[in-house]
């Protein structure tokens, strides 16, 4: 089959660059976070201390560690269909919009959306609400 690309011949091709942060004006940037969908809720995760409590800068993998492995997270928004069951939560939302929330770690979809961490979980994978997520970390 003359003229056929090859395997190696595509793994040539050359990516198209995706557009630099600054090109897209701030205003515009929070339009471009996800919508939830169903039982969803758009998590953003906290940003990691620069500097431990002794004020010891801390290292990038550390920094990123933490913020992937992150426990708490902040309730942005939730899907249509999230706590409507109530055959699953007969006592009302475990949240609302607005609240901070205790999750596991590592659970649901990760996004990282202008250097913000953002997860997408299930309703029901929410174990508490905190009024102060400062200071909380997994053990």
């Amino acid at each position: 089959m003359a003229g056929t690309p090859t395997f190696a011949d595509r793994r040539k091709k050359k990516p198209v660059p995706e557009p630099k942060v600054e090109e897209i004006p701030v205003e515009d940037r929070a339009s471009q976070l996800p919508v939830p969908c169903g039982y969803k809720l758009l998590i953003m995760l906290p940003v990691a201390e620069e500097r431990t409590e002794g004020g010891i800068i801390k290292a990038e993998a550390t920094k990123k560690s933490e913020e992937v492995g992150s426990v708490t997270g902040f309730v942005h928004s939730m899907g249509p269909d999230a706590y409507t069951d109530k055959n699953r939560f007969p006592n009302g939302p475990y949240c609302k919009v607005g609240d901070f929330i205790i999750m596991r770690a590592y659970s649901g979809t990760r996004l990282i959306i202008h250097d913000t961490e953002f997860r997408l979980i299930n309703d029901e994978s929410v174990d508490a609400v905190v009024t102060d997520p400062r200071g909380i970390r997994k053990g």
